[in-house]
């Protein structure tokens, strides 16, 4: 009788610090994730800022070359038109692929726990 409650403790024991370290393993892997996503939505940032200058010189161009043959406000009312087409289509693009993107989930973590706790259901069966 004496065995099994030992038995029992030590289980209890492991299985806590099994958690514990699997807790600690998931909150890691949910940094390192964070870390990376945040540095490249940095990166995305600068690199929307230098587009949108550059945009904004190309659209400036085509205002001026449609200028050559159309009065100027024709010519900007035209380019905005397009802009904006353009914007709403690739809008409800994005939006598409965030909802397919789901939620961010530590995967990893997830696979270990469950190979843990399959492996101590087995050894509490025999």
């Amino acid at each position: 009788m004496n065995d099994t409650h030992k038995l029992v403790n030590d289980l209890s024991e492991q299985v806590s610090r099994l958690v514990k370290d699997e807790l600690r393993l998931a909150r890691l892997e949910l940094a390192e994730k964070g870390k990376r996503a945040g540095f490249g939505a940095g990166l995305f940032g600068a690199a929307g800022v230098a587009a949108f200058f550059g945009g904004a010189t190309l659209v400036a161009a085509v205002v001026m070359l449609l200028a050559l043959v159309l009065p100027g406000w024709a010519a900007a009312a035209i380019v905005a038109a397009v802009l904006f087409v353009a914007a709403a289509l690739l809008g409800l693009i994005g939006k598409n692929e965030v909802k397919q993107a789901g939620p961010p989930v530590p995967q990893e973590t997830i696979a270990s726990v469950k190979a843990d706790f399959d492996m101590v259901k087995e050894r509490v069966r025999r």
